[in-house]
């Protein structure tokens, strides 16, 4: 009997890349056949904790809203053996934002910054491509893929995609709030 309790360790390894147009990326895709999935108004707000400081510690506490949906996301501290953006990522959705925010607020977490992005997403087979425009930061392309347990493989197959899709530039490992925290 196996324990359902238990969660499965997922990683988000990503290849995130700034470009200067989001239309030869998304033609590509198209002509691949990517499976379009939608496009979406994304607004995250980003939390610290009272006991640590996530910034410190290279984790990330999240609240997003996105067409009429909550999702809280907690991402683990960067992991370096990829050579690409990969942590841990845990994710639920909760019925009411604003409720979560407030338990948030009385527990002692404090708001740390709101990010605003427009973004078209994609998949190819296990591959997410996300075509992104970031309020204050320009226009990215992010290829990702969730893996359990460990990335084996993943890496290669990312940077694949990415040539075959005309994708170059160097990988951006820092998360969109820390480059906007670094244009401040």
């Amino acid at each position: 009997m196996t324990d359902k309790s238990v969660a499965q360790k997922m990683l988000e390894i990503e290849l995130k890349v700034r470009v200067d147009s989001l239309d030869p990326i998304r033609q590509n895709l198209i002509n691949r056949h990517a499976e379009f999935q939608g496009k979406q108004h994304e607004h995250d707000i980003y939390y610290n904790a009272p006991h640590r400081d996530f910034g410190s510690t290279d984790e990330a506490l999240r609240v997003r809203y996105t067409d009429g949906h909550v999702l809280v996301t907690y991402k683990g501290k960067k992991l370096r053996d990829y050579g690409l953006k990969a942590r841990e990522e845990l994710n639920t959705t909760v019925e009411s934002g604003e409720v979560f925010e407030q338990i948030l607020d009385r527990l002692g977490f404090t708001k740390t910054a709101e990010v605003n992005k427009w973004r078209e997403n994609y998949r190819l087979g296990n591959t997410s491509f996300a075509l992104d425009l970031v309020d204050g930061l320009g226009t990215f392309v992010e290829i990702e893929v969730m893996a359990e347990n460990d990335g084996a493989d993943v890496t290669g197959k990312i940077q694949k995609y990415a040539k075959e899709m005309g994708i170059c530039g160097e990988p951006i490992l820092a998360s969109y709030l820390e480059l906007l925290q670094s244009t401040c």
